[in-house]
């Protein structure tokens, strides 16, 4: 897999100029802490299982199931999140059915569900949820590796958890600051600094599209370069654009992701109740899954990797690693499920799909080094009023079109 790094930077620009994805998307929450892995599970049927268990328990038992935190045990008090039906009683005396769980994105390119129970989670960011809905996209930022392969952004339809393979987790960075799909996330300013640029003003989308392809990881965080040359910029969007639509599975509006007939991975083998293994077959594209197989599986797919780590091992692993007996992380089915087969197959469409964009990601950023013209800095921003923002920009917007429920069964007041 090719790889774009911060050395491919536009020729003459300091690294420390070139501007920061914080500069350009200024609203910004950090990831989730759930505090408890037990609270989500690649499977609906196995949180219900486990919510009926520690509400099955009483005393001592509930607590250690529980696994009380600084911040969350079974005697916190706790609002709802917006949007979610839960109860809002200390949990301690909580007796009532399991919540309907919720589909979010669980680190790169693992989709999990979880129990949205503000109760449940340490750090479940409210301001996340108010704004997620079916006109929302969550750009996430991935944790800094030095000289790590993999992209340093990526994108999501599902509420992210934010969290990286390895290194330090990144910022969640919603598309819009309102539901709807109302009042983007980009600086004041930006759309019309950059029409004088490219001679048509950008959406929202296609500076996000942008960021997908052009972003470069640095300890500071995404760096996005801005490139003078219209051209160059439109190449990038129209490639940003193919990006995300990979990585959004058919949300927002577009289609969900296939190969091209004949490179269409499909169950050769099905794989045993409980495989323990995962291995490849780079000569034969052949994906182990203990006596299962599954092909063809092109090496881009198995190459891929996020913050250097491999994704596909990865996702293998946080399903079949043991649990400690006795705690509700070890309540999972019995057996490998279908449906997983069904989603990595998905997923290896996925990563083979960006993984046969590399190529091109690495020409765009061949044609920002080269550029002639200068690029559009930090220094030009502060030059045109865009830095630094406005206060009010890297804060949430106000949400006061419905209550949310607080503690023990009182509204608050936002």
């Amino acid at each position: 897999m090719q790889r774009v790094n911060a050395d491919v930077l536009p020729d003459g620009v300091p690294p420390d100029d070139v501007p920061l994805l914080d500069d350009l998307m200024p609203w910004s929450v950090p990831p989730l802490r759930l505090g408890r892995e037990w609270v989500a599970a690649p499977d609906t049927g196995t949180l219900r299982a486990r919510w009926d268990a520690l509400v099955a328990a009483g005393g001592a038992e509930r607590e250690a199931l529980f696994l009380p935190s600084r911040a969350r045990t079974p005697h916190s008090a706790v609002a709802a999140l917006p949007g979610q039906r839960t109860g809002t009683v200390r949990f301690v005396r909580e007796d009532g059915p399991c919540p309907q769980p919720v589909r979010i994105a669980y680190g790169p390119f693992d989709e999990r569900w979880l129990l949205p129970d503000h109760r449940l989670i340490d750090a479940a960011r409210p301001e996340l949820w108010r704004v997620a809905d079916a006109h929302q996209v969550f750009a996430v930022e991935q944790g800094y590796v030095p000289g790590a392969a993999g992209p340093a952004l990526l994108v999501t339809a599902p509420l992210p958890d934010g969290c990286s393979p390895a290194g330090r987790p990144g910022r969640v960075r919603p598309l819009y600051r309102r539901p709807g799909g109302r009042e983007p996330n980009v600086a004041p300013g930006l759309p019309a600094l950059l029409r004088e640029r490219y001679g048509r003003e950008p959406a929202a989308g296609d500076l996000l599209a942008w960021a997908v392809a052009a972003a470069v990881p640095s300890p500071a965080g995404c760096r996005v370069p801005l490139p003078a040359d219209p051209d160059v910029w439109a190449a990038g969007v129209a490639l940003g654009h193919r990006m995300a639509r990979v990585q959004l599975r058919g949300a927002r509006g577009g289609e969900r992701p296939r190969l091209p007939g004949g490179r269409r991975p499909y169950v050769r083998a099905a794989p045993p109740p409980c495989p323990e293994a995962l291995e490849y077959d780079a000569a034969a594209e052949v994906l182990y899954l203990g006596t299962g197989r599954i092909a063809p599986v092109p090496a881009e797919a198995w190459e891929y990797r996020v913050g250097g780590v491999r994704v596909l091992p990865l996702w293998f692993e946080r399903r079949t690693a043991p649990a400690r007996p006795g705690t509700l992380e070890a309540i999972r089915p019995a057996a490998w499920p279908r449906a997983w087969t069904s989603e990595l197959l998905e997923l290896i469409t996925v990563l083979a799909l960006l993984g046969a964009l590399d190529a091109e990601r690495a020409a765009l950023a061949d044609r920002l080094r080269s550029s002639g013209a200068p690029s559009l800095t930090r220094t030009g921003l502060r030059a045109a009023g865009v830095l630094p923002h406005p206060v009010a920009a890297r804060r949430p917007a106000s949400v006061l079109d419905h209550r949310e429920e607080g503690p023990e069964g009182q509204f608050a007041l936002l």
